[in-house]
């Protein structure tokens, strides 16, 4: 059974609870809705102490999902706080994932919007990875013009995401990748693709896809743009994967997973690159 010691749960407003405390009530519509947004973000302790990776970055986007539903506005300066303050009371070692949740609050009882900060035991290593393509039934552009699908927003509505998982595991393979329904690559459940090919990097488009903006990928190409390394956003076929040098899906929690395997067709291998990457991430190479 997990230890209390490897889990903090922090409340906004009020800091650091017990991890067993109920801090969101039963009618919340986050939890009987899925009306609200999160973040997560990789907690680190090594010999220098405990950290927050790319925190602000983080948190910069929880305030964009937030304003995109409607939510009351993230204090980002209150949530620092009380993420800085989840981070020292953790006691676990190694790595962690912390959690930030912003809920609409009551839906029959009246009450102000709910925050958590949740910090605990991330999901296992990054490894490379066999990968099934699974449809989503909309077109690479379906998100234009209609904000109410709320692409690009990490809202906690993740049933979706959860169920690709669930069919990847059926099929006998480690993650999804999803496709349009006009035969584009977009993203894993989790997680934003890149490619190498030629010397270049590409990922997927954001806005009308619907993506997430990813912030290990804007890690990434701002790592790129130093080392004078060209990194494009557009849109990918799935057949290309037979011709890259190499194919990634890459988070801030898991770092940066090499696929080599897309619906039983290998896919290319580069230890090199991979390295590069998950070093520009901040992760050690998979």
């Amino acid at each position: 059974m997990e230890s209390s010691n490897h889990r903090v749960v922090a409340l906004l407003g009020h800091g650091v609870i017990p991890p067993n405390s109920p801090p969101i009530a039963a009618d919340d519509l986050g939890f009987t809705r899925g009306d609200g947004c999160f973040d997560a973000m990789r907690v680190v302790r090594d010999a220098h102490g405990v950290r927050v990776d790319h925190r602000d970055r983080h948190l910069a986007r929880f305030a964009r999902s937030a304003a995109a539903m409607d939510l009351p506005p993230i204090d980002v300066s209150a949530w620092a706080g009380l993420i800085d303050q989840a981070a020292a009371a953790w006691t676990g070692d190694g790595e962690a994932v912390c959690k930030v949740i912003w809920t609409r609050g009551g839906e029959f009882v009246a009450s102000d919007p709910v925050g958590v900060v949740l910090i605990a035991p991330g999901p296992a290593s990054c490894v490379p990875l066999r990968v099934a393509g699974l449809h989503t039934g909309r077109t690479s552009d379906a998100f234009r013009n209609a904000p109410w699908l709320l692409g690009g927003v990490k809202t906690i509505s993740y049933a979706m995401n959860a169920a690709a998982k669930r069919e990847a595991n059926r099929r006998g393979v480690d993650d999804a990748l999803f496709i349009s329904s006009d035969g584009y690559l977009l993203e894993g459940p989790t997680s934003a693709l890149v490619v190498a090919r030629d010397g270049l990097l590409d990922t997927t488009p954001t806005q009308d896809t619907g993506i997430l903006a990813s912030v290990t990928v804007d890690v990434l190409r701002e790592h790129a743009a130093q080392h004078g390394r060209e990194f494009r956003e557009r849109l990918i076929q799935p057949e290309e994967l037979n011709l890259v040098d190499g194919a990634w899906l890459v988070s801030a929690i898991r770092g940066v997973c090499p696929i080599i395997e897309l619906d039983g067709r290998s896919v290319a291998f580069s230890p090199r690159i991979s390295h590069t990457l998950a070093r520009w991430a901040g992760f050690a190479a998979a």
